[in-house]
C-alpha cells in the first residue's frame, strides 16, 4: 500500500547555510534507506507557502487566491511516497526520517480507487 509522509513544521538549512550539507546528507541517506527497501515512489520538498496560489471552481468561474486556502499554523514543507507493505512500515520509515526530528511527518494512507488514471504524462494506456 502507498503512504503519504507530509512534513510538517520543518526548517530545514538553506543552501550555503551552516549545516546545510550534512541535513541534505541525511536527507539523501534517508531517502537511499527507502530505495533500498525497494519503497522509495517519489519525494519533493515544497516552496514556502507564500509562493502558493490556490484555485477554486465555484458556479463555473474560476478564483485563484495567493497563499494557501486556509490560514494556518502548520507549515506543509514537502512529501514523500511510500510503497509499503503495510502501516508499520511506514511509521517505522517515518520516524527515520531526519526532517522528524525538526518538524513532524503525517503518515497517511493514498487511496486505491478503481478506474482512477493517474499515471504519469509519459505512461500511455498500453503501459508503453
Amino acid at each position: 500500500m502507498q503512504y503519504m509522509l507530509l512534513i510538517y513544521n520543518c526548517e530545514p538549512p538553506e543552501p550555503g547555510d551552516p549545516g546545510f550539507a550534512e541535513a541534505l546528507a541525511r536527507v539523501n541517506a534517508f531517502a537511499d534507506e527507502c530505495r533500498r527497501r525497494g519503497v522509495f515512489v517519489s519525494g519533493h520538498p515544497l516552496q514556502p507557502e507564500h509562493t502558493s496560489t490556490t484555485v477554486s471552481v465555484r458556479d463555473g468561474r474560476t478564483l485563484t487566491t495567493d497563499g494557501p486556502f486556509a490560514e494556518t499554523h502548520e507549515h506543509l514543507g514537502g512529501a514523500y511516497v511510500l510503497d509499503c507493505r503495510n502501516l508499520n512500515e511506514a511509521l517505522e520509515l517515518a520516524a527515520l526520517c531526519p526532517l522528524a526530528e525538526l518538524g513532524s511527518i503525517e503518515v497517511r494512507p493514498i487511496v486505491d480507487v478503481p478506474g482512477l488514471d493517474h499515471r504519469p504524462a509519459n505512461v500511455t494506456a498500453g503501459g508503453e
